[in-house]
């Protein structure tokens, strides 16, 4: 029963991670702005960071079980 916190939290981040990569791969090969009103570079690079934070916490939280 301790192991269901960690799969969910660890399904959330891995999933959170993984969507957040392929979009903002997706929006970076179309040329479409990743967030408006910010420098196109930085959107890309900040979320590119996060959504490899999220997919890594979520690799880590697998780790636990």
């Amino acid at each position: 029963m301790e192991s269901s916190p960690a799969i969910f939290a660890g399904t959330a981040f891995a999933l959170f991670g993984a969507a957040l990569l392929i979009w903002t791969a997706a929006r970076v090969r179309h040329r479409a702005p990743v967030a408006h009103g910010v420098n196109p570079a930085t959107a890309a690079a900040l979320t590119t960071i996060f959504g490899a934070g999220f997919l890594l916490a979520g690799v880590w939280c697998f780790s636990r079980l």
